[in-house]
């Protein structure tokens, strides 16, 4: 298997990871990492379900009587909000514990895309860096834990944040999917975070379009069970593809 150096549309590059991900050599690297989401994100949406309708009751039952006519354009974005949030709670703790397989699976998705060795480790070795990719995953949670935060407040203001909150919510997750899964690859070249943020930056469009539909895709029931591991192999072909040579060429 072989791919273009023609770019694809940040969209482009998810669907793409789709094909990659069902590939002979890619599927049992896939297991792992698909497990861990099944458990976690399953579990959370069987809660959400299970609260969705008392909870967005609340928060409209709190707005003034003169904005109730709202309702009827709050409720979507709500539930839309709610489950992004979740969904995105969860995946990144699925993400989280599966972070070692995470990377193991996007290195071999590199070698088979661009057909050249990335490492020699195997996965003993793979265990062994266990404690420095964990530290990353921490890093990662510390850059969005405020912002979220942020997002959230915003969310219980009466009228004007239940209505700014969940479009400004979905651009926020767009952009941190974006940098959750593309930042497997560059860890296995060792591109410290911050590098990598601003290396992202430089492309906007495809970033922002490519967090966007993973960020959809973790909404949908049944769906967001297998999102992490196409999102994996979407970014990682992303990454050849877009930013692999700017991104070594700035560490020497």
């Amino acid at each position: 298997m072989t791919i273009e150096s023609v770019p694809r549309s940040g969209f482009g590059y998810f669907i793409f990871g789709i094909k990659i991900a069902l590939s002979p050599s890619i599927r049992k690297f896939v297991l792992l990492p698909l497990i861990a989401n099944v458990l976690l994100v399953g579990g959370a949406l069987f809660y959400i379900f299970s609260n969705l309708n008392t909870w967005i009751e609340g928060w409209i039952g709190a707005l003034p009587s003169f904005l109730s006519w709202l309702s009827y354009i709050l409720w979507p974005l709500l539930v839309i909000t709610v489950l992004a949030t979740f969904s995105y709670f969860f995946s990144t703790l699925a993400n989280f514990i599966a972070a070692p397989f995470n990377g193991l699976l996007a290195e071999k998705v590199e070698e088979l895309l661009s057909g050249k060795k990335v490492n020699d480790d195997g996965l003993l070795d793979v265990l062994k860096d266990t404690p420095r990719i964990l530290a990353r995953e921490w890093r990662k949670l510390v850059y969005v834990l405020p912002k979220a935060i942020g997002l959230f407040l915003l969310l219980l203001i009466p009228a004007l944040g239940q209505t700014v909150a969940p479009f400004l919510w979905f651009i926020f997750t767009a952009w941190m999917l974006a940098i959750q899964y593309a930042d497997y690859p560059f860890d296995n070249h060792k591109i410290k975070f911050d590098d990598m943020r601003n290396i992202l930056k430089q492309k906007q469009g495809k970033t922002y379009s490519f967090g966007a539909l993973v960020s959809v895709f973790t909404t949908i029931p049944i769906l967001n069970l297998i999102v992490v591991p196409v999102a994996v192999c979407g970014a990682t072909a992303m990454w050849v593809v877009e930013f692999k040579e700017q991104a070594l060429d700035s560490r020497r």
